[in-house]
């Protein structure tokens, strides 16, 4: 296969990225693609961070952390910018329905990916005008279309951020921004006919493992992502993105270094000029961190003054995830499926105010062998049980864990009217402390920091040090945040702040 090549400039400065998750991934892509000479090192034995895969007895894969895929355009980008052609590498396809909605009371919904068709299963099964949630979902892909080019493709932290001329453009929206209420304040407000459909949107809330009933209500936008713009599947489920991107980059040149973990982040004349491991010291006057914020600065920066203020910001939930090798098949379930709790407050009052995991939780099932066949036996189901928890802060997980087990199988047996226990082949589980473990995120915390007030998405570290030049950061715990799709914009941050 011949393909044309974006490097002819020279070879630019040596970059070493700490960690391959995806966000370090698509910085080794962008920083190859402007000529730099990249080397990726990995703690662990392969790529991906919390997006790995594993495989259980009996034939089982899974996608092992995040589930559900956006903005698509985002890794296409990537190729592009390499100069090859996006299906050489990567393909997916548009889910409809998007996800199966299993509410407490009985009702069931789908989420239909034609938004009208949608709002008319919202009018049939829950009783709320059609046009109310059209509405609703249209000032949602305004507030996005107006301040995404702002807020999440350029630094906050810049002042040059704020005379493009797209600021004019967010301005305009600000209005229908939210600034002052909750997000449930405003999805009570816009359906105050039906909870069901006032629970159903506060669940966005946890795309950024943040708390509905705190979270800002500009976060509401986040619905346009998948009723506006869409959710996909990756052939080959998630873990296609980073293992396309990395054949991407070691075809650039890049380098990947695993089971090396970085030690120390070097300095020299007030610069960074290297990094320390187990194997040795290597010069690099380019260093961009995909780790976690905060051990970057605790571990391999012990001697830079910290920006505590940033460092110390409330985290995100974490996760409670069951992988279940399941030997039967459901036709009722879809990709995605969610069984939502009788009281979603409480939920989150057990979260983030008491740090521990309701009575009654509101399940998520993700099923790849639903688009996948090999990921399970043939009749047998491959199901990502996942529940919102808080972040570990020391709390006896062994007993946590039993006691979620025993409220998601009860969750699903009230859903489904099957007892789902008989049926687990295999199993395999991750807590928030194995999250914090394999990805040096503090406790668990999935997101880096909280969405929990107005002002966090200014507060979450910038993707450049003011202190240290040659520093920079990429992924879930610095701007503009977590999930798949802010990763990758992360990585287009630093990859611009570089060439400016």
């Amino acid at each position: 296969m011949t393909h044309s090549s974006p490097r002819s400039a020279p070879v630019k400065t040596p970059a070493a990225i700490i960690g391959a998750g995806i966000g370090g991934i698509a910085t080794a892509v962008r920083l190859a693609c402007q000529g730099h000479a990249v080397t990726v090192f990995e703690a662990e034995a392969s790529f991906g961070g919390k997006m790995h895969q594993l495989g259980l007895p009996g034939g089982y894969r899974f996608d092992g952390g995040p589930s559900l895929f956006t903005l698509p355009q985002l890794v296409d980008e990537l190729f592009r910018l390499a100069g090859r052609t996006p299906t050489d590498y990567f393909r997916y396809e548009r889910l409809d329905p998007i996800t199966q909605y299993f509410f407490a009371d009985g009702t069931r919904l789908t989420a239909w990916a034609e938004e009208p068709r949608f709002a008319q299963e919202v009018e049939e099964k829950l009783g709320v005008p059609a046009a109310d949630v059209l509405s609703f979902l249209r000032q949602s892909g305004r507030a996005y279309e107006g301040t995404a080019d702002t807020f999440l493709r350029h630094s906050l932290h810049k002042a040059g951020t704020y005379l493009r001329p797209e600021v004019l453009k967010a301005m305009a929206v600000l209005p229908q921004l939210g600034l002052l209420s909750t997000m449930h304040q405003r999805h009570a407000a816009a359906f105050p006919q039906d909870a069901r459909l006032v629970q159903l949107f506060d669940r966005f809330a946890t795309y950024n493992g943040s708390d509905p009933y705190q979270a800002p209500a500009t976060l509401s936008l986040i619905p346009h992502l998948e009723h506006g713009l869409g959710a996909y599947y990756p052939e080959g489920g998630i873990y296609a993105i980073a293992a396309s991107l990395v054949k991407l980059a070691e075809e650039l040149g890049v380098q990947f270094r695993y089971q090396e973990p970085v030690q120390e982040i070097l300095t020299a004349g007030g610069r960074v000029s290297g990094v320390r491991t187990s194997r040795g010291i290597y010069d690099f006057p380019l260093v961009v961190s995909n780790m976690d914020v905060v051990p970057t600065y605790r571990r391999l920066l012990p001697q830079l003054p910290a920006p505590e203020k940033t460092l110390q910001q409330p985290r995100s939930s974490s996760a409670l995830i069951f992988y279940w090798g399941i030997g039967r098949e459901f036709a009722e379930l879809g990709v995605h499926n969610i069984f939502f709790s009788q009281d979603y407050r409480r939920e989150f009052e057990a979260i983030f105010l008491e740090k521990t995991v309701a009575d009654d939780v509101t399940v998520y099932v993700n099923i790849t062998s639903k688009k996948t066949a090999a990921d399970a036996p043939a009749g047998h189901e491959n199901w990502f049980v996942m529940v919102n928890v808080p972040h570990d802060q020391g709390q006896d997980w062994p007993a946590l864990v039993a006691h979620t087990r025993r409220a998601v199988l009860q969750r699903l047996h009230r859903a489904l009217g099957v007892d789902v226990g008989p049926y687990i082949r295999a199993e395999q589980v991750w807590d928030p402390p194995g999250i914090a473990r394999r990805t040096s995120s503090v406790g668990g915390a999935l997101y880096g920091s909280s969405s929990n007030n107005m002002l966090a998405a200014f507060l979450r570290h910038p993707n450049f040090s003011r202190k240290l030049p040659g520093l920079y950061f990429c992924g879930g715990s610095v701007h503009p945040g977590g999930g798949i799709p802010l990763c990758l914009l992360s990585a287009a941050i630093v990859a611009d702040l570089l060439s400016a």
